[in-house]
């Protein structure tokens, strides 16, 4: 790949938000919840301010910051790497099925719809290990969810995804698979790479200056709906894999990683259940 054809960060955060502006999202929240919300997240603010003993400078610092990351658009970015995670552990609370794991903001809604057993949509000279995802889609009580639907995206054998690097086309890795009448599934695709998020713009400066790593493991990510049942949202990793131990958006969590094992066919086959709970 040359250094022409890879996004760079301000290109990436401003797909990120423009996306995400798209949305126009709203939350019925009370003005008492918000004012009893952001006191305490001034309070802690002040709380860090003064056990630290930020100097004037340090704080010029952080308002250049604030502003850079905005004109990156990195919004999105930032807070999916270093806050989501703590959000979806609260979201999840009580959820007796598969557990959660954050979206990240490379998510793009209307993929391609998908029959159970499938291949998802690919370049015809695409990189990487083939690889076999299935499983089932089910109840808590053990029974096939007829009518679900499996939503996979991820990176390509580089760490790119489609939307969000020019030399990708649209759609690419990415699609909707309505399962079969027991919910059952069996998606071919490629093994995805760990990547970097992008490093050229304020969240990069960001990591570089806490001295931390920028790598995310390689992972699948996965929306999973079914009438009457509450939407799972997650990502899957794989056993072995680089950045599983220090995940920068620190979201793996044991019970989401996959063993590939190679079929008689020589190609790495993996099973993983999906579990939902009552809506």
């Amino acid at each position: 790949m040359t250094t022409s054809e890879s996004p760079t960060a301000a290109g990436s955060g401003t797909a990120a938000t423009d996306k995400f502006l798209q949305e126009r999202v709203t939350a019925d929240t009370s003005p008492e919840r918000v004012s009893a919300i952001a006191k305490d997240v001034l309070e802690a603010l002040a709380g860090v301010i003064d056990k630290h003993g930020v100097t004037y400078p340090e704080y010029r610092v952080l308002k250049q910051w604030l502003i850079d990351i905005g004109q990156y658009g990195e919004w999105p970015l930032w807070l999916d790497v270093f806050v989501e995670h703590n959000v979806e552990e609260v979201a999840y609370r009580g959820q007796h099925g598969t557990k959660g794991s954050i979206e990240g903001p490379y998510y793009v809604a209307d993929a391609q719809t998908l029959p159970a057993k499938c291949t998802l949509p690919m370049r015809e000279d695409e990189v990487g290990s083939k690889l076999v995802f299935e499983g089932q889609v089910r109840g808590l009580e053990g029974g096939g969810l007829e009518g679900a639907t499996v939503e996979l995206w991820h990176a390509d054998d580089e760490g790119y995804y489609s939307h969000f690097a020019p030399h990708i086309p649209d759609g690419n890795l990415r699609g909707t698979v309505e399962v079969d009448s027991d919910g059952r599934f069996e998606i071919t695709t490629i093994q995805p790479a760990p990547y970097q998020i992008p490093t050229d713009g304020p969240t990069g400066w960001f990591i570089e200056k806490a001295g931390w790593h920028p790598w995310r493991p390689a992972h699948l990510h996965l929306m999973v709906k079914a009438p009457g049942k509450r939407t799972v949202t997650t990502q899957l990793y794989f056993s072995g894999g680089e950045w599983i131990e220090n995940d920068v958006a620190t979201a793996t969590k044991p019970e989401l990683i996959l063993d590939p094992k190679p079929g008689v066919d020589g190609i790495n086959r993996v099973t993983y259940d999906f579990v939902l709970d009552p809506a």
